[in-house]
């Protein structure tokens, strides 16, 4: 599928940029006290004053450098733009690691237009792993190309779920009644 895109070398640049910005703040804050926590979904939804401050860092720095283009927050942020490219921020994925001190959070941000993902970023601040994907560029771990590996069997994969705890309970009756 051909497609007519905006230059997507320059647009990781900026999602890299702007998730290891964000990425060096939740740094600073990682197993401190939390403030501003209220929950969103649901009491296993938490959101905090580092995930509001890291959404504002990546949005002043996507503001700076693309103020033409549309940005959809997690933490709430929803602006429109005439450049026909959106960018979508989840500035703290894994909140509730953060708020416990463990490193499984990250950045992620991603920019798209109207056919789909144009680039993605994911940052993890305490490692300093960047992984970056760019549509028809295939994906990459700190610059080195990511490839898939030889399919297994299912008997031999990893297959793995994530359930909302307001649902564990509804699946654990499930798994007894089996």
């Amino acid at each position: 599928m051909m497609r007519a895109v905006a230059d997507t070398t320059e647009l990781q640049a900026l999602a890299e940029r702007a998730a290891r910005a964000a990425g060096a703040l939740l740094r600073e804050r990682v197993g401190s006290a939390a403030t501003g926590l209220a929950y969103k979904s649901s009491a296993t939804d938490p959101v905090s004053d580092a995930d509001r401050d890291a959404e504002a860092e990546i949005l002043r720095l996507l503001r700076a450098e693309r103020p033409d283009d549309a940005v959809l927050g997690e933490e709430g942020t929803a602006s429109g733009g005439s450049s026909g490219l959106r960018w979508v921020v989840d500035p703290l994925d894994g909140t509730v690691n953060f708020l416990y001190g463990l490193q499984a959070f990250a950045v992620s941000i991603a920019c798209e237009d109207e056919q789909g993902t144009l680039v993605g970023v994911v940052h993890q601040p305490l490692t300093g792993e960047t992984f970056t994907a760019v549509w028809g560029g295939g994906a990459r771990l700190d610059g080195v190309p990511l490839a898939v590996n030889r399919p297994e069997s299912l008997a031999r994969a990893l297959v793995a779920i994530s359930i909302p705890q307001t649902r564990m309970k509804a699946v654990g009756n499930l798994f007894m009644t089996l």
